[in-house]
């Protein structure tokens, strides 16, 4: 499996509402349920007030498209960074995932992934 390391540093934000323009910035991850409303940005367009706001994450993308039949393709490589004591905060697309990651962890993540995958710089 290639992963790809992103450049763009990326905030993880509680928010009350969405701020105008958000589905604008190049990087939006929104999830909303019955209790919370929950933004993942750019840290640059990360929006004033929010209700709390993680700094500091970077992105690791599983390149290409991932079949919905896939299994596992989370599970593995959370389960590879736990062992390397990394947390991750993990987000999906239609065609792909996303593994977040604290910058200070950034390279000891890119170690212990390299073992079994490809890991590539942008």
């Amino acid at each position: 499996m290639k992963l790809r390391v992103l450049d763009t540093r990326f905030s993880v934000c509680k928010v009350n509402d969405l701020p105008p323009g958000v589905l604008d910035d190049e990087f939006c991850f929104i999830g909303k349920t019955d209790d919370e409303l929950s933004l993942v940005c750019t840290t640059e367009s990360a929006p004033p007030g929010t209700l709390a706001r993680e700094d500091g994450w970077r992105a690791l993308r599983v390149e290409g498209t991932l079949e919905f039949f896939l299994i596992g393709v989370l599970a593995e490589l959370s389960t590879t960074l736990a062992r390397a004591g990394v947390s991750i905060f993990a987000v999906s697309t239609f065609d792909t995932d996303y593994i977040l990651i604290k910058d200070d962890d950034l390279e000891k993540a890119i170690t212990s992934l390299t073992v079994n995958h490809t890991v590539i710089r942008s």
